[in-house]
């Protein structure tokens, strides 16, 4: 049997090398107790809104039923709103990136960090590692494989119960007079929200980047970008260029070597690969916890010098690369035009250098822009975006980070001119958008579980502000008495009074 450490200096060596390894049963045996030491599922407070024209109205609607859209809902959960409907427009075990356009063979999150475990032990990614494969194993994992992390999510749904509806595609969220929105589904009757969540990922305010030296060449038969689906397989023997060498463009290129491509070349602007994860830096509890509250101009400095430098692609994945003979990694090779030819396609860098393909993969990333969404189509352009509120110093100019929205601190949109579009405040950007008002605490790994909690607090104030007369009537009403009369005596009572109470 282990022994307890008895001392704060015990303590300061961490847990023990080889805890003990339950089976998977006992880990969902082990969830369901910590859940229930925390009063988990506590009772809905919310009051019901009377069904609309026949239709039922949810409290919040949750867009996107990854990993964002999981730990929103278990956090809403846990603050006692029950009446929550997420919907995901993939089949389940399909959502997110990990088994469609993310490519890497392992994540570049260290493996011990919480996730959207939401402050439960039991449900981390180490608690469900080590049911399954010991603690042994556990040890020499160095990073977590891809696929297993969807692996977790999945059993992390499964063992939260929570309801997600996939194969539905919300096509068009409309305001309604009376303060609800109409949700338009792909090839179902219209549902009805008081608040949505938009829980949409890294493309979930925009799309992909596609720079216009592509236009004029076939997607698919001659290019994709690095989230499309890509038939890797129908590259062997031929020649790719890969537009990039952040991470999606090194990792598709891996996918392509692999598959057996004649040779791939990396082409980057830049004069020199980055090296260094600069927000690696200063990654801290502090950092999460001050970035909402920052003065706009070092929000904006920040992620502005980070964009700059460029997150490297991990050490793993470019060495993926580069272990290929037929790998080629060009710098300072900015593209001038792209044109299709009776070879393929010819690449022309601005510097003059020329490249003949037979594919080209874009791996220029995401840009986010509200007005790209046609979900929001109709009122996106009377949410304020962080140009309208805020203009840089010339030196830190950067049209692209203009286009993210200007969020509260609940990730609500915010209006672009006061009073023309309240109801925005009832849509709540947790994706990848929120990255320069709030920080990157909807999205990536680290601190998705401090984002949802920010969520379901805010969530869980406006509610019960909405609903403040029926709790005020409720408070009136209540008449469940403490004490029944025989737990006291009035002094200054007449004898046959006091006999009275105390008899009663």
């Amino acid at each position: 049997m282990r022994s307890v450490p008895e001392t704060p200096e015990d303590l300061s060596a961490g847990p023990p090398a080889a805890w003990p390894a339950g089976s998977p049963d006992d880990l969902d045996a082990r969830v369901r107790q910590d859940l229930s030491f925390l009063n988990y599922p506590p009772a809905n407070w919310v009051p019901p809104h009377a069904p609309v024209g026949g239709v039922e109205v949810a409290d919040v609607t949750i867009i996107g039923g990854g990993m964002c859209g999981l730990v929103a809902w278990f956090a809403l959960r846990r603050a006692g709103v029950a009446n929550i409907q997420i919907l995901d427009a993939a089949p389940q075990g399909q959502e997110g990136p990990w088994l469609t356009f993310a490519r890497m063979e392992t994540l570049r999150s260290p493996k011990q960090l919480l996730g959207p475990a939401f402050g439960v032990p039991s449900l981390t990614f180490q608690a469900w590692y080590r049911a399954r494969f010991g603690a042994a194993a556990w040890d020499d994992l160095y990073r977590i494989p891809r696929p297993m992390w969807m692996d977790y999510l999945r059993w992390y749904r499964d063992v939260l119960q929570i309801p997600v509806e996939n194969g539905v595609r919300v096509l068009h969220v409309d305001p309604r007079p009376d303060g609800l929105f109409s949700l338009s589904i792909d090839g179902q009757t219209a549902r009805l929200s008081r608040k949505i969540v938009l829980a949409t990922g890294r493309d979930g305010l925009g799309g992909p980047t596609i720079p216009g030296f592509m236009d004029g060449i076939e997607r698919h038969r001659l290019w994709a970008h690095s989230s499309d689906v890509v038939d890797f397989a129908a590259l062997r023997g031929k020649r790719v260029v890969v537009i990039g060498v952040g991470a999606s463009a090194v990792d598709n290129a891996a996918e392509a070597l692999e598959a057996g491509a004649a040779e791939v070349r990396l082409l980057a602007r830049r004069p020199t690969m980055p090296t260094v994860n600069k927000l690696m830096g200063i990654g801290s509890f502090g950092v999460t916890a001050a970035y909402p509250v920052l003065p706009p101009e070092w929000r904006w400095r920040i992620m502005d010098y980070a964009a700059r430098q460029q997150t490297p692609a991990p050490h793993g994945s470019t060495l993926r690369v580069s272990r290929h003979a037929n790998a080629h990694f060009h710098f300072n090779a900015g593209i001038d035009r792209i044109e299709e030819t009776p070879q393929g396609v010819q690449v022309t860098t601005l510097n003059g250098r020329r490249f003949q393909t037979d594919f080209v993969i874009l791996g220029t990333g995401f840009d986010i822009d509200p007005m790209t969404r046609p979900e929001l189509a109709g009122f996106a352009d009377r949410i304020a975006c962080w140009e309208d509120r805020y203009t840089p110093p010339p030196d830190e100019a950067n049209p692209a980070l203009g286009r993210f929205p200007w969020l509260a601190r609940d990730f609500g949109f915010t209006e672009k001119t006061p009073g023309t579009a309240p109801f925005l405040g009832d849509i709540h950007c947790f994706n990848y958008g929120a990255a320069i008002s709030v920080g990157k605490v909807s999205g990536d790994i680290p601190a998705i579980s401090e984002g949802a909690g920010w969520l379901a607090e805010g969530i869980a104030a406006q509610l019960f502000a909405r609903d403040l007369a029926t709790h005020w009537q409720a408070l009136q009403d209540y008449a469940q008495p403490e004490l029944d009369g025989t737990e006291w005596r009035d002094a200054d009572a007449a004898p046959d009074a006091a006999a009275g109470a105390r008899t009663a």
